[in-house]
């Protein structure tokens, strides 16, 4: 998402057309774990990621249907600042936006307040860390998050590697956070010529990010939280292609997140893709979709509950996450990115995928009723719209 009120696509990419997934691909996706909901409501289906649910550490403390909000703590947007103790509590996620690197390629991360100047209700260092103990004793997990449309992060060396744990760590020690989430945007994740399966990736950036990530979780233990927010060129663009792809000429960040999200899933509290600002993404049904209606957000996660076949690829199955480790990345507003929805349509993509109803014009592979809820960008456009998306997920269900 990006710090700023103007608003950007997802990055282009040389795109070859792909034949749709014939009956023989989706029999192997089947058997390979993925699109394993295929059009059932299964309580067996259902029933494992609530089990599993109860030992995932961090995860088995957030409520049953939970929202993730951002947080601008350094930076005013022209949205206007919210301070930390005036956040509302239907917010049980707050992703404090942003820590940046000092270069691209430091892995130094800073964090700090807004500045007064730009910011002038921006409360003090002891004020806000006294205002996020308040918030965790309330049950609120507070994160950093890191990255963010200007803040590009490209862990190249072991050196930048081993800097982004030490100032990372250093940060959540200071503010004494939760855990960590992960907001690598543009050109911070990219997979190197020849870095095919995702599985086993190659790339540095890639192979370092993962590596400092395990080491973080590895200090903190179980309680550590996790969340990714990538955007959806990153993850459910790699149905149809996966980096520069076998012949070159692709953009070499197609699908990029995919080996992070795999080698990290046993770690990951929750992942909350960005159903906006974004092209034109093919679902399981292999039609394209845009964003503007619930059809959207309700494929693109489609594509994370039942898994897929990466570039197509029969024998390279992204596995379905747990229900619980999911959730949905919305604008809060209509100022705060393009393919933002109304609460009516923001409604209906919760109903179809917890319930199986009002799914309209596309047929998901499964009901989750143990889905885990909603992201958004950010708190501060929601308060800026009078907290109408915040308010539309609290009286969902009641």
């Amino acid at each position: 998402m990006s710090r700023w009120s103007s608003f950007r696509s997802a990055p282009g990419v040389a795109f070859r057309p792909r034949r749709r997934l014939g009956a023989a691909l989706l029999a192997a996706a089947l058997a390979g774990g993925g699109l394993a909901a295929m059009g059932q409501t299964s309580q067996a289906a259902e029933s494992a990621p609530a089990a599993a649910a109860k030992t995932a550490g961090s995860t088995a403390e957030l409520p049953e249907r939970a929202l993730a909000g951002y947080l601008h703590s350094s930076f005013a947007n022209g949205s206007g600042y919210t301070r930390m103790a005036d956040v509302p509590d239907s917010w049980d996620i707050v992703n404090l936006s942003f820590g940046e690197p000092t270069s691209p390629t430091s892995g130094d991360i800073r964090f700090e307040l807004c500045p007064q100047t730009e910011c002038p209700e921006v409360e003090s260092e002891d004020e806000f860390k006294s205002a996020i103990e308040a918030k965790q004793a309330a049950g609120k997990k507070v994160l950093i998050s890191i990255g963010g449309a200007n803040g590009q992060v490209r862990l190249e060396t072991e050196a930048a590697r081993d800097a982004f744990v030490d100032s990372v760590g250093s940060i959540i020690d200071t503010y004494g956070l939760d855990g960590l989430d992960i907001d690598f945007e543009g050109n911070s994740l990219a997979l190197d010529e020849g870095d095919t399966d995702f599985k086993n990736p190659t790339s540095p950036v890639i192979v370092n990010l993962i590596s400092a990530v395990e080491t973080l979780a590895e200090k903190y233990g179980d309680d550590f939280v996790l969340t990714m927010a990538p955007e959806t060129f990153f993850v459910q663009l790699g149905y149809q292609f996966y980096g520069s792809g076998e012949w070159g000429g692709q953009d070499a960040r197609a699908g990029a997140y995919l080996p992070v999200i795999h080698a990290l899933r046993d770690r990951l509290t929750l992942l909350h893709v960005q159903n906006y600002n974004s092209g034109p993404i093919m679902g399981l049904d292999g039609k394209q979709h845009t964003m503007g209606t619930a059809e959207f957000p309700i494929a693109m996660t489609d594509m994370l509950l039942a898994g897929f076949p990466v570039a197509g690829n029969e024998d390279a199955i992204f596995e379905p996450l747990r229900p619980d480790q999911v959730a949905i990345g919305l604008p809060a507003s209509t100022n705060a990115g393009n393919g933002h929805i109304s609460p009516t349509e923001v409604t209906r993509t919760l109903d179809c995928l917890t319930k199986g109803t009002d799914c309209g014009g596309y047929e998901p592979h499964g009901t989750w009723p143990d889905m885990r809820g909603l992201m958004s960008w950010s708190i501060n456009w929601d308060e800026f719209n009078d907290r109408e998306f915040s308010r539309n997920f609290d009286a969902y269900g009641d």
